[in-house]
């Protein structure tokens, strides 16, 4: 694959993640402290995904309790997933048919990274919006 974009080359490496039995509110600490949107969730050999939105509309918007819901039960379990090998073109590609903003990046097994639009923003078109937001500080 010389000469491609790899996904190695624009994930972000040590993703975030939380094991499935942790709370919304564990996840939301989270979240904040590493001034991110999505949190990985681990079950044994089982990969998920929660984001902030998933927080906000089916956990605060349904009036349940945060310290209550585990990450296992708000989880979208096994989120597509590429390897760091795979070329940039083909995951645009497969972001734009799943609809997907990121997607968790695995080799061998192993959780390694995840992959954003932001990250993409950032490489293709510097100067849009969206990059310049993913580059900016967190405005709290």
């Amino acid at each position: 694959m010389t000469g491609q974009e790899l996904v190695a080359d624009l994930m972000t490496p040590h993703p975030v993640s939380l094991d499935d039995r942790c709370t919304v509110t564990e996840a939301a600490r989270t979240m904040r402290a590493a001034d991110i949107g999505p949190i990985l969730v681990t079950r044994a050999d089982r990969l998920g995904i929660v984001t902030d939105r998933d927080i906000v509309t089916r956990v605060v918007a349904e009036g349940r309790d945060p310290d209550a819901v585990t990450l296992g039960e708000l989880a979208t379990w096994d989120p597509v997933c590429v390897s760091s090998d795979e070329s940039i073109e083909t995951v645009i590609q497969l972001m734009r048919d799943r609809a997907v903003r990121r997607v968790p990046v695995v080799d061998e097994g192993q959780l390694v990274g995840v992959l954003s639009l932001g990250d993409l923003a950032i490489d293709r078109d510097p100067d849009s919006a969206l990059a310049e937001i993913s580059r900016a500080a967190p405005n709290n």
